[in-house]
C-alpha cells in the first residue's frame, strides 16, 4: 500500500491574518501546499488526506483540492471542536482549536495504512519527503519517524515561532521532544523560548526540532486516542489548551511504546508565519525553480 499524505490544514492563521494555505506563492498562483503534494506525488504517496475546517471547506475543495484530482487519491476529514472522546463534553467558551493531535485524530476514519503528517503552510523540500518514503519502504525502520531540521533554519525574522525542540539517544533515535513556543532570537543573540510549563528558556541554535513532518504507522491512531483522552483529564477544561503531535511522541517514547527515526533532510525549509514571510518565500521557491529542482509550472 502506497503511504497516505495528512495535511493539517485547518489553522486559523491568526498571527497570517488569513487562510495562508490558499495563498498563491508560487510563480503561476501555486501554494505552498500545491508544492507539498507534488513533491509527495514524485516520492510515491499514493493518496492525500486534506484535514480542513467546514466553515472553508467548498472553497478549499474548489480552490486547492480539485487541482490533484486524477493526479492522486484525495479525501477530506473535518476538524470539529465538539469531536472529543465519549464523555468530554466542549467546554463552555471554548473557540480555539485543540492543537495538532485533535486535527491528526480528525482523520482517524478516513487515513488508511501508514501516513506522514505536515502542515499546509510549510514547505519541506522534496528530499524531506523521499526520506519520509524511503521510511515507509524500509522492514527494518523503527515504529515512527521524524523528519528533523535544525532550529536556526526554521525561525523567522518578523516574530516568534512554536517548535517541538528534539534530544537524540546514541542510536539516532528521538529520545524526548518538548514543544516551546515563541522562541526567537533575542537582542543577546541567544535563541530563547518557553517551555509548557512558562518558563523562558535559551536553546541551542543548532537543536533539532520537529516542522510537524511525521511518519507513523495505521496503529497510531489508537495509541493517540488514549493520549489525547488523557489530555483532555488533565487539562480539558481550559479555553486554550492544546494538545501538540510532539508531545503525544514524547509521551509514547517515555512510556517504551514507540520508537521514532529521526530522518535527517538536506531539504531547506520555510514557512509563512508572519504577512512579512511571504517574500522570503517566493523568492526562496522562485530559486529552488531556477536551480532546477521544480518545475516552472506544476501542472
Amino acid at each position: 500500500m502506497k503511504p497516505t499524505l495528512l495535511v493539517l490544514a485547518a489553522g486559523m492563521g491568526s498571527r497570517y491574518g488569513g487562510l495562508k494555505q490558499m495563498d498563491p506563492m508560487g510563480p503561476h498562483g501555486e501554494t505552498v501546499l500545491d508544492y507539498s503534494v507534488f513533491d509527495a506525488i514524485r516520492a510515491g504517496f499514493g493518496t492525500v488526506v486534506f484535514v480542513i475546517r467546514e466553515d472553508f471547506a467548498e472553497a478549499f475543495r474548489s480552490g486547492i483540492g480539485q487541482r490533484f484530482s486524477g493526479r492522486i487519491g484525495v479525501r477530506y476529514a473535518y476538524q470539529k471542536l465538539d469531536d472529543l472522546p465519549a464523555g468530554f463534553p466542549l467546554p463552555e467558551g471554548r473557540v480555539k482549536p485543540w492543537g495538532t493531535a485533535h486535527a491528526v485524530r480528525a482523520a482517524r476514519n478516513v487515513a488508511e495504512g501508514p501516513f506522514a503528517v505536515i502542515n499546509a503552510d510549510d514547505f519541506y523540500g522534496r528530499d524531506a519527503y523521499e526520506r519520509a518514503a524511503a521510511f515507509f519502504r524500509s522492514p527494518d525502520s523503527a515504529g515512527y519517524a521524524m523528519v528533523g531540521y535544525p532550529l536556526q533554519n526554521t525561525l523567522s525574522d518578523h516574530g516568534d515561532v512554536n517548535r517541538g525542540i528534539c534530544q537524540l539517544d546514541p542510536n539516532g533515535l528521538l529520545s524526548s521532544v518538548e514543544e516551546y513556543v515563541k522562541i526567537e532570537r533575542e537582542s543577546d543573540g541567544v535563541v530563547r523560548g518557553n517551555a509548557l510549563d512558562g518558563t523562558r528558556r535559551p536553546i541551542r541554535a543548532n537543536a533539532p526540532v520537529s516542522m510537524n513532518f511525521w511518519a507513523f504507522s495505521s496503529g497510531f491512531f489508537e495509541l493517540l486516542e488514549t493520549e489525547f483522552t488523557k489530555f483532555l483529564t488533565d487539562h480539558g477544561h481550559g479555553e486554550t489548551s492544546e494538545c501538540y503531535i510532539p508531545t503525544v511522541v514524547d509521551s509514547l517514547i517515555r512510556s517504551g511504546k514507540a520508537d521514532c527515526q529521526v530522518l535527517e533532510t538536506t531539504s531547506r525549509w520555510f514557512g509563512v508565519t508572519y504577512p512579512q514571510d511571504k517574500e522570503n518565500v517566493i523568492a526562496s521557491i522562485r530559486a529552488l525553480i531556477d536551480a532546477g529542482d521544480y518545475p516552472e509550472r506544476l501542472v
